[in-house]
């Protein structure tokens, strides 16, 4: 009976260093995804700062209430604005961050090509 006992526990153990792995990997992942408002070159994971410290903490209590990654970047978007993602979603405030790249890299493969076909003519 006691090495059923001790069966359980072990069992139990391991499924709640499981969750506890989950919760840590999901607290990076947010972190490293959040830019220090103090530091602006940092990311919350990186920083030392208070304010990223306090934001880490944060993130940890809405973790341990149950809240999923949605819910975290949305509460700290309303609170912070869009601005403390690294990783902005594609709308109409923030296309030109995502087109603008491929605008340049067009513009610039358009002045390559009329350079070699003027050279070759």
């Amino acid at each position: 009976m006691k090495i059923l006992k001790f069966i359980f526990a072990f069992f139990i153990f391991m499924n709640m260093s499981a969750l506890n792995a989950q919760d840590k990997n999901l607290h990076t992942k947010i972190t490293k995804n959040l830019r220090c408002l103090i530091c602006q070159g940092q990311s919350i994971y990186d920083s030392d700062s208070e304010f990223a410290n306090s934001v880490k903490i944060l993130i940890e209590r809405k973790i341990d209430n149950g809240e999923n990654e949605k819910e975290i970047y949305d509460y700290l978007i309303g609170k912070y604005g869009e601005w403390i993602l690294y990783d902005p979603k594609f709308s109409k405030n923030t296309y030109i961050l995502w087109l603008l790249p491929v605008v340049i890299f067009l513009i610039g493969g358009f002045v390559i090509f009329r350079l070699f076909i003027i050279k070759k003519n």
